[in-house]
């Protein structure tokens, strides 16, 4: 009889709650736990917004967590970026304490933001056999595979994101690194101006800042 092997639950899930750049995100809903590389980028972020002098004197301007999750991004904003209005949006809620907008990417979402911030899922499904077997076992797989290239909700995001985007505003978004040429021609296909590819803590291409 062959014996199955038994992954141990993450750590964050038996605690109930991780860190993200000083804030407790709760976890007992079991959302995909925050990872390094996002805490990276959103870090980044941060700066980008504490340093546009146009909206630190705006009140309440507002920002969108789109593909929310744990809500990670949009609470350490709201921590660190006081006059910030933040609202957070995914297909389902998995968040503690804060309203989420049940939405297929933007078919719920309503107005214009200055900041877009979007961890969509991003990870092949023919790349399922490389995730780690602790992963596949107990995170959300809905907030993981994105069909056979893994850009199916990308897509969908790009197509319409500029809608729902200020004049001035900019669109933070992460990604897997072999996806940035397939990226950057829907970046084309849609008609996107402006925009800059970035590499994560580990060298690789991780995120784009759309403006």
């Amino acid at each position: 009889m062959k014996k199955e092997k038994y992954y141990a639950e993450p750590l964050e899930y038996v605690k109930g709650f991780t860190e993200f750049l000083g804030c407790k995100i709760d976890l007992s809903k079991k959302p995909l736990i925050p990872r390094p590389e996002t805490e990276f980028w959103v870090q980044n972020a941060i700066k980008d917004i504490l340093t546009n002098s146009s909206l630190l004197g705006c009140c309440n301007f507002r920002v969108l967590d789109i593909f929310a999750g744990s809500g990670c991004i949009g609470i350490a904003i709201l921590k660190h970026v006081k006059n910030a209005k933040v609202s957070f949006a995914d297909v389902e809620n998995r968040m503690v304490g804060h309203k989420v907008v049940k939405s297929d990417v933007f078919s719920n979402i309503k107005g214009k933001f200055d900041y877009i911030f979007a961890n969509p899922p991003y990870i092949p499904t023919t790349k399922k056999h490389k995730v780690q077997k602790s992963v596949l076992e107990f995170e959300p797989h809905k907030a993981l595979f994105a069909g056979k290239e893994g850009l199916f909700f990308i897509n969908k995001f790009l197509k319409d994101a500029q809608k729902f985007l200020n004049c001035d505003g900019e669109i933070f978004m992460e990604f897997d690194s072999p996806q940035k040429p397939k990226i950057d021609k829907l970046l084309k296909k849609y008609r996107y101006k402006s925009w800059e590819f970035h590499k994560d803590q580990y060298g690789k291409w991780r995120y784009i800042v759309i403006k």
